[in-house]
């Protein structure tokens, strides 16, 4: 296969981030998770695109909503277990799910099979957004024009 050049683009050219920036405790489920961000790869400024790898046993992020972003994801490969409000539901290739940004419904998937999962997650970047964390002493405010992840109480990690 030849070289791709601009606006394309081979995924696996595009070097992959592990883990998350959470504090711990709550960095250990999500440790083995890559994400590659594509969007940023192809300079894309309003949304983002990333396509992740959950391994065996790996989530994608602690149960979360945003206050102001919309999130949408994309089963490629694999099966994940999509956790909401009191609802699991099993997600397999070829399916979809969304969430509306300000929804307060937590979202958070994870790979109970003996596969790797591949994701395709697409969110908008809007400013100022907001994420809270039902089940955990968490939340993301922006403080003097930083993302800055918070106790519940608003004290820093």
């Amino acid at each position: 296969m030849s070289k791709l050049e601009s606006p394309a683009l081979d995924p696996a050219t595009v070097e992959p981030l592990r883990g998350s920036e959470y504090p711990d405790p709550f960095d250990k489920p999500v440790a083995a998770r890559e994400r590659r961000k594509l969007g940023d790869a192809l300079g894309l400024t309003n949304f983002g695109v990333n396509l992740m790898r959950l391994p065996s046993g790996v989530a994608s992020s602690m149960r979360h909503w945003h206050s102001k972003q919309d999130e949408f994801v994309f089963v490629v490969a694999g099966e994940v277990v999509l956790i909401t409000d009191g609802v699991e539901q099993t997600l397999t290739a070829g399916m979809a799910a969304g969430f509306p940004a300000g929804r307060q419904d937590g979202h958070r998937l994870i790979n109970r099979s003996q596969r790797d999962a591949i994701l395709l997650e697409v969110g908008d970047r809007t400013a100022l957004d907001e994420v809270n964390y039902p089940d955990v002493d968490m939340m993301v405010r922006w403080i003097d024009g930083e993302e800055k992840y918070l106790h519940r109480d608003g004290t820093p990690y």
